[in-house]
């Protein structure tokens, strides 16, 4: 262990990940709890996954306690995230990490494993176009077993209820002002403190020179898609069945059955 990872507590960082990521997303903990439920009904409680995208590892820690005989693979590009994943799962032999650009052509050669049983992933891939993301769907369902389940959950807003998503749009953003006063960090002040960590400085620097920095919106180049469209693109990449399985107004959890 370095002297960085002794001094750091990845732990409080996970905590904190997870709590920033609930001031946005309040039913966080639901669509984790239906993603697990779906994959154990679908391929079992022994699950070889794929964390697609994997940030910190919320969804492999979510699956590892959930079922002690799985095994995940977390991958994602971004070297802060994957900094506090590998230190949160220091004692943990059942996860491993893999640093890939999921744009990259290649990226699956990098993975430990040529089958999983589940790939799983939330709130992660409308940072890519809609091409890109399709592209993806292709390559997930290669790395997929025979009977295996993909499961997206992410931002998918139905643009046939614009009434609908704008009264949620303004319910969430009055919620999210209340928790803001009560000291609830957002995304931007986030980075800001992992900034200021240091243990974690020379990662975020290396992150906003990848992605840009946060205080700058780095979410241009991503694109959402109804919840209908993903199902499209899963089939159309191959696999048998592709469904919404759980929804709230804003977002939706497809799945892809190979």
């Amino acid at each position: 262990m370095t002297d960085t990872a002794a001094v750091a507590d990845w732990q409080a960082w996970q905590r904190s990940w997870d709590r920033q990521q609930e001031w946005y997303l309040p039913d966080r903990e639901e669509r984790f709890r239906a993603m697990l439920d779906a994959v154990e009904a679908l391929v079992g409680p022994e699950p070889r996954i794929l964390d697609l995208a994997c940030g910190t590892g919320s969804i492999s820690d979510r699956a590892l306690r959930r079922f002690p005989k799985a095994t995940s693979t977390g991958v994602d590009l971004d070297p802060a995230l994957l900094t506090i994943a590998r230190g949160h799962f220091t004692a943990e032999s059942r996860v491993t990490f893999v640093r890939a650009d999921l744009r990259d052509p290649e990226w699956t050669r990098r993975l430990p494993h040529r089958e999983y049983d589940a790939v799983l992933t939330a709130t992660a891939l409308h940072w890519l176009r809609s091409e890109e993301l399709s592209a993806l769907y292709r390559q997930v369902a290669e790395v997929l077993r025979d009977g295996g389940a993909f499961l997206n959950a992410d931002h998918m807003p139905d643009p046939e209820t614009p009434r609908i998503n704008a009264a949620d749009h303004a319910f969430q953003k009055a919620r999210q002002a209340r928790a803001r006063e009560a000291g609830t960090q957002d995304w931007v002040d986030w980075w800001e403190s992992a900034a200021r960590d240091s243990a974690l400085a020379g990662p975020v620097a290396e992150r906003f020179r990848i992605f840009g920095n946060p205080a700058d919106g780095d979410h241009a180049d991503g694109e959402v898609q109804s919840a209908a469209w993903h199902a499209r693109a899963l089939r159309d990449a191959g696999f048998a069945e592709a469904r919404p399985v759980w929804c709230s107004v804003s977002d939706a959890m497809v799945l892809g059955l190979r």
